[in-house]
């Protein structure tokens, strides 16, 4: 049995969320979302949801279970696509969330997806992918 609903490329998670069925839930730390972007949801019918499964420096979030309760839907049939930079740490966040009654999924590769040859983030995930985000906006 898996330990939640299922893994999605970017492209499977924007098709969800374009949709209506599903709500993102961006689990990176306030540092990613404002120095490095968040995906921008604005043509789908949901807002996404920011919790953080850390903070710098790696310290869990000792809420994130409470915060997810109190924002997630109340719909437990609402698909949740959780993502991180490069989807790690979403996948222990969907588990969390499916232990939580919720329809939970990992968004692969991330938001910035994994190093390339360089070192930089630049081969794949969500930004990569040319999915819609903030990065560059005002």
């Amino acid at each position: 049995m898996s330990l939640y609903e299922g893994d999605l490329t970017p492209e499977q998670a924007w098709d969800k969320l374009k949709s209506g069925s599903a709500v993102l839930v961006d689990v990176r730390t306030e540092e990613e979302w404002a120095h490095i972007g968040i995906p921008d949801t604005r043509q789908t019918d949901n807002d996404p949801l920011f919790i953080p499964w850390v903070f710098s420096g790696g310290i869990p979030n000792p809420d994130f279970v409470i915060e997810l309760e109190l924002q997630g839907p109340e719909n437990r049939e609402t698909e949740l696509l959780f993502l991180c930079r490069s989807g790690q740490r979403s996948a222990a966040a969907a588990a969390a969330a499916t232990n939580l009654g919720f329809r939970a999924y990992n968004v692969l590769e991330g938001f910035e997806g994994v190093p390339g040859p360089d070192g930089q983030r630049n081969v794949n995930g969500w930004k990569n992918r040319g999915l819609p985000t903030n990065v560059g906006q005002e």
